[in-house]
């Protein structure tokens, strides 16, 4: 009997080809699909391969590799970073396209462009630091998948011979930073399906002893109502640090929603925020000015920064200024938005205080 009949439509669309496209910048050979590779890479739908499109494709590329590295699906909603979102392509490393091949509801066959974009590493990790964002370290864990799935025919195990079928949550995974791995599938293993059934997380667990790390996501898919639901758990050494039940129409969605399910645990364990000086108001002094266009230099520059909050000019004589500003990492965070190439640098021994080139 084939794995799962109810699932047959998506894993179909599954198998859709996908189209390669002309690469943008030479770094990857003929007949290579470009793809969003570790987590400074993200890849995003765009309407065309126009340049506006593309830069409004950065930003939400961007938006991705963010998420990825604090682990926060909702980063771009943080103080700061909606404002530096605008400044993608500061960070840009290089970019491609793909055309990818896909079915509409009536069976026609359609195409979207996706835009993928690699980042500087080093300039994202500043980006990161400067704003306080979490920080989810590497190297990250990759749990076992124990899914067990029932279309009406008894529930069976999602193993390593079922990959096709479990790419939507292999690959929501991806998408949130991190990977996840299946059962070998073996008839020992067939056998764990009863303890997914009834919720014995510790029977699991053993079973699963031979996999490394300890962490588990254990599912069970079946039909509801018109749709799919799905009982996620995640044990971590054995400990249950979530759990969640998801309804969807879409069979694809309600296997994808176990991938966030682990994740959510595990940056809540894991994903610290780095050290900083608090937010508040820091005095700043910039000296070394030769005259009103100067001036309008360095305020620009303030007003631009993603952690400057607010900018309040204090005095100012023919060579100097001092501003009071509204930092959200403190002067730390400042310095290292910077950067190298400012037009003024920290006058050394001295915190707050800046000279210009």
């Amino acid at each position: 009997m084939p794995f799962c009949r109810g699932l047959i439509l998506f894993l179909a669309l599954l198998c859709l080809p996908v189209l390669p496209a002309p690469a943008q910048d030479g770094l990857r050979t003929e007949g290579e699909v470009a793809s969003a590779h570790g987590l400074y890479s993200g890849e995003v739908v765009v309407a065309s391969q126009a340049d506006a499109a593309r830069q409004a494709g950065y930003a939400r590329a961007l938006a991705q590799v963010l998420s990825k590295l604090s682990g926060d699906p909702a980063v771009a909603n943080r103080p700061g970073v909606g404002q530096e979102l605008r400044n993608a392509d500061a960070y840009v490393d290089g970019y491609d396209y793909r055309q990818d091949q896909g079915s509409s509801p009536a069976g026609a066959p359609t195409f979207r462009t996706m835009l993928v974009v690699r980042f500087v590493p080093e300039a994202v990790d500043a980006l990161v630091s400067a704003l306080g964002l979490p920080v989810w370290s590497q190297p990250r864990p990759k749990p076992v998948v124990w899914l067990a799935i029932d279309d009406g025919s008894g529930p069976r195990l999602l193993g390593t011979g079922q990959v096709n079928a479990a790419r939507p949550l292999l690959d929501r995974a991806t998408e949130r930073g991190y990977r996840l791995g299946l059962p070998s599938g073996s008839a020992a293993e067939q056998a764990v399906v009863g303890a997914i059934w009834r919720g014995d997380t510790a029977a699991v667990a053993r079973a699963s002893a031979r996999y490394s790390p300890p962490m588990q996501l254990v599912g069970k898919m079946y039909r509801s109502g018109g749709g799919w639901a799905t009982d996620w758990t995640f044990v971590d050494g054995g400990r249950v640090l979530g759990s969640r039940t998801v309804s969807e129409a879409d069979p694809r969605r309600a296997l994808a929603s176990g991938a966030d399910v682990a994740a959510d645990a595990l940056i809540k364990r894991y994903a610290k925020v780095p050290a900083a000086e608090p937010a508040g108001t820091y005095r700043v002094v910039v000296t070394g000015l030769r005259g009103a266009q100067d001036y309008l230099q360095v305020s620009a520059l303030l007003q631009r920064l993603p952690v400057v909050r607010r900018m309040v000019p204090v005095r100012a004589s023919a060579d100097r200024v001092e501003f009071d500003l509204d930092l959200l990492t403190g002067l730390v965070g400042l310095d290292r938005m910077l950067g190298e190439n400012a037009p003024v640098v920290p006058v050394e021994g001295v915190p707050g205080e800046y000279r210009i080139r």
